[in-house]
């Protein structure tokens, strides 16, 4: 999960899990999540680059947007290999380095979880978004309608969550949050991942949002 700060532990610690997670399913997470994507994609908080080879051919262009330096490295190597034209670039969720309304699609995996405003961070994805732009998700989230999950969630992001897992929070409700920034959920598919493994953070969603058009 990329982060909104630079957090040099969890960041290698990561790099070293999501292997592992992508062999429990999490690989074909990225290639739902990607599936028809095209023409010039903004990804927001790129990690370590785990999304390029998931990319298919209708994309011309990958920004790739990631705060802490040890994964911004490892994203940049990973594109000099690969076929896809992909730029690598220092910044955060909240301040893309980014014109407004140059990007067909905008990518957000894992990483609403620990953006600081995550109010901010949609509102920047809708302004580089042309007019009937893509976002696609996916998120661990809010569990519901689980209460007893949902009040182990707050008690997570309350103690010691944040701070052991480089600021994530597992209780967010980011489908309203994307609905609130102004963007129309057309897909929505919520599933809890790795499957059969319970955890504060298992509930997650996958899905595709458009920005309007304006009237």
């Amino acid at each position: 999960m990329s982060r909104q700060r630079s957090h040099p532990v969890f960041a290698r610690v990561y790099s070293r899990l999501r292997p592992l997670m992508d062999r429990q399913g999490a690989a074909e997470h990225r290639t739902r999540l990607l599936a028809g994507t095209a023409g010039r994609v903004v990804e927001v908080g790129a990690g370590e680059g785990a999304n390029f080879a998931h990319y298919p051919p209708t994309v011309t262009e990958v920004v790739a947007i990631e705060p802490d330096p040890y994964l911004r490295a490892q994203a940049a190597h990973r594109a000099a290999d690969g076929k896809l034209r992909v730029e690598v670039v220092e910044g955060t969720a909240e301040r893309l380095p980014v014109e407004d309304g140059s990007a067909d699609v905008v990518v957000m995996c894992l990483v609403l979880c620990s953006v600081t405003d995550q109010a901010a961070a949609l509102a920047e994805a809708l302004r580089v978004l042309r007019p009937g732009g893509e976002l696609r998700f996916y998120e661990h989230v809010a569990a519901a309608p689980d209460r007893r999950l949902a009040r182990v969630q707050r008690i997570a992001d309350a103690t010691v969550w944040p701070w052991l897992m480089g600021g994530c929070h597992v209780g967010r409700d980011t489908a309203a949050a994307i609905t609130a920034a102004g963007f129309v959920i057309e897909e929505l598919d919520r599933f809890d991942f790795p499957p059969g493994q319970p955890s504060p953070a298992a509930p997650h969603m996958l899905g595709r949002a458009v920005r309007e058009p304006a009237a």
